[in-house]
């Protein structure tokens, strides 16, 4: 008996560890990120409300109840919920969390009062709070890339082919060892990624490859093949590939001054902001999977592993992530900071507001869509994880 409890004490310690351990690798590593990129989102919204006289009641990061927060001297409370899966600000006016005006309250505001309320201001200065949230995403990408540019450097290839598989794309089209490739598509090539970055996005389009060959440029049509690849985490990928390789030993650390990296930073913006839109109309046009698509879960695995290559590699999703947010918020869907934005644009242009219950309904179908998509993405990440 006192053996059957040893062991069962031993698995239960063990079983804690092991909740310990999961927590450290994949949960905090997910928090770190998604409060870094969730705060920055709000204060943009936070900072421009503030500037035109919009008076903010609650600043969240996360949502549901409150796990510490306080309430600064204009009356703002500073929340951090237990729920880390985005956050808000709410303004005066405001009846919920996403942004629906509880007129009523409104209405019975003193004047005073109501002229700090968001519904108060004119349709120009509220558009401008609302796209200050995703603006700030994009900022902070900006802002993180040139400081890893400029204080680590980064790690390039010079683009020169080292070997050609057998039976590629590059074979085919008559690529060989040794051929210096500066340009695909009229786009100059730097490094052995910037190949890369157009190859794996252009599975099935024929492009036109640049190559130095013994002194003579020559131009060189090939389409790259879709392949499933697998990364340096077991995560498999569908991208387009030529079929060539680089030797890695001949990898070199680069460093850049502040105003080189802020060049180089907003490339890299671009390159991600290109890349998921690319990839969401190829999703609309049937020409993409949509299994790519994840959610929470799949944001936290990777978070995870990606921590595991060490903090720069992790700011550097957090700067990824950044983007893609902003850009998600920009979609013109009732709910987001885009449908928002849509509303004010239908507003300018009538001269007045939707009414109320076209508004309603606009958001109940926005609600419906964000809620289908979140089940789709989190779907997408048990399937991932089942395969694994």
């Amino acid at each position: 008996m006192g053996q059957a409890r040893e062991r069962n004490g031993s698995k239960m310690l063990s079983g804690i560890e092991n909740l310990g351990a999961f927590a450290i690798s994949h949960i905090l590593p997910f928090i770190f990120v998604l409060t870094i990129v969730v705060f920055f989102h709000e204060l943009g919204h936070f900072l421009v409300a503030r500037r035109v006289g919009v008076k903010v009641k609650t600043f969240s990061v996360g949502f549901g109840p409150e796990l510490l927060g306080f309430t600064d001297r204009k009356g703002t409370r500073w929340r951090l919920s237990w729920i880390p899966l985005g956050g808000y600000v709410k303004f005066l006016g405001d009846e919920n969390e996403v942004g629906r005006t509880d007129w009523a309250a409104v209405n019975a505001l003193p004047p005073e009062e109501r002229a700090e309320s968001f519904p108060a201001k004119s349709v120009g200065r509220r558009a401008a709070i609302v796209a200050a949230g995703p603006l700030a995403n994009f900022i902070l990408a900006l802002v993180i890339f040139t400081a890893v540019f400029s204080i680590f450097g980064r790690q390039e290839m010079t683009p020169r082919v080292d070997t050609v598989v057998a039976g590629s794309a590059a074979e085919k089209a008559g690529i060989r060892p040794g051929d210096m490739i500066v340009a695909i598509d009229g786009h100059h090539v730097a490094d052995f990624s910037d190949l890369q970055r157009v190859v794996t996005v252009s599975a099935g389009t024929e492009l036109t490859l640049t190559v130095n060959r013994d002194g003579q440029q020559l131009a060189i049509l090939l389409t790259p093949e879709l392949k499933e690849i697998s990364d340096g985490f077991g995560n498999k990928h569908k991208v387009g590939v030529l079929g060539i390789t680089r030797n890695t030993a001949d990898r070199v650390l680069k460093t850049y001054s502040v105003p080189e990296a802020a060049g180089l930073a907003l490339s890299e913006t671009w390159f991600v902001v290109e890349r998921t839109v690319t990839y969401l109309a190829g999703i609309v046009a049937g020409r993409e999977s949509a299994d790519q698509l994840g959610g929470p879960i799949r944001v936290a695995e990777v978070s995870a592993q990606v921590a595991t290559i060490g903090i720069v590699a992790l700011i550097n999703l957090a700067a990824i992530l950044s983007i893609s947010i902003g850009l998600i918020n920009l979609v013109p869907v009732p709910m987001l900071d885009g449908g928002h934005l849509l509303y004010y644009a239908v507003e300018a242009v009538r001269g007045r507001p939707l009414s109320e219950r076209a508004q309603e309904i606009g958001f109940r179908i926005g609600f419906v869509a964000v809620v289908a998509l979140m089940i789709f993405a989190t779907w997408n990440d048990i399937i991932h994880l089942s395969s694994l």
